[in-house]
């Protein structure tokens, strides 16, 4: 089983965080609004108003982030910081928050590490062992042609294309992400994810059980803070 888990634990462990992931990406779509309002001229606008709608984000709520993102309305103010550390085992995190209040964040994602065994370091201290990719998953059901599916993303400029459970990981710079993901799209392919990530060129992966049950709580515990948008490991072994 690949870091990604199953489709299925992915989508139950969506479910039960859907009211978090709702701020979250309200937040993510006012960001990325800053830089303009039109997603078919703004990517990373189009990007993240494709995330909420998976998750049923109502569309007056994402009309409502574009306008605050744009200062048609009024709205807090969000700055973006990645912090970085290591949880039980040595496994390397990465976490990407959206705040309106840095202080109050910094002592909220340091908490989650001590409590779980873990330690937030400096920054540099763990990113060298990721890189930023496009990270496209398909689901295998519905009669996915695996030689088909191959040559649309690699003909669209995609990089490599991974063969899980039960779903295929399409990988691709950060650059082309787009266009292979609008390539696989006019092809009739339902994309089950499409982001760009911080993918692991170094693994790891805890030494005992204990380990990585400790990890696995710390990962929630930041996961369930609204300021968090994103968080990343290097971990070998999925931990759904």
């Amino acid at each position: 089983m690949g870091r990604h888990g199953t489709i299925a634990g992915r989508k139950a462990a969506q479910d039960s965080k859907r009211a978090a992931l709702f701020t979250k990406y309200t937040r993510a779509i006012m960001m990325a609004a800053k830089t303009g309002g039109d997603p078919e001229y703004n990517a990373s606008l189009k990007n993240a108003i494709e995330k909420a709608k998976a998750i049923n984000l109502p569309n007056d709520k994402i009309t409502r982030a574009i306008k605050k993102g744009t200062g048609e309305l009024e709205g807090e103010s969000y700055e973006n910081i990645t912090f970085e550390g290591y949880g039980p085992g040595g496994v390397a995190v990465v976490v990407d928050v959206l705040t309106d209040n840095k202080n109050r964040t910094t002592s909220a994602v340091k908490h989650a590490f001590d409590k779980n065994g873990g330690n937030l370091g400096v920054p540099g201290c763990v990113s060298y062992m990721f890189e930023r990719k496009g990270v496209i998953l398909v689901e295998k059901e519905g009669g996915v042609d695996e030689d088909s599916l191959m040559e649309a993303a690699l003909d669209a400029g995609a990089e490599d294309m991974i063969s899980e459970e039960d779903l295929f990981e399409i990988r691709t710079t950060s650059e082309d992400f787009h266009a292979v993901a609008d390539a696989l799209r006019s092809a009739g392919y339902t994309l089950a994810e499409a982001d760009i990530e911080q993918v692991p060129n170094i693994e790891s992966e805890p030494k005992s059980e204990s380990e990585k049950n400790a990890l696995l709580r710390l990962i929630d515990t930041l996961e369930e803070n609204d300021d968090v948008q994103k968080v990343y490991t290097n971990c070998s072994v999925d931990l759904a």
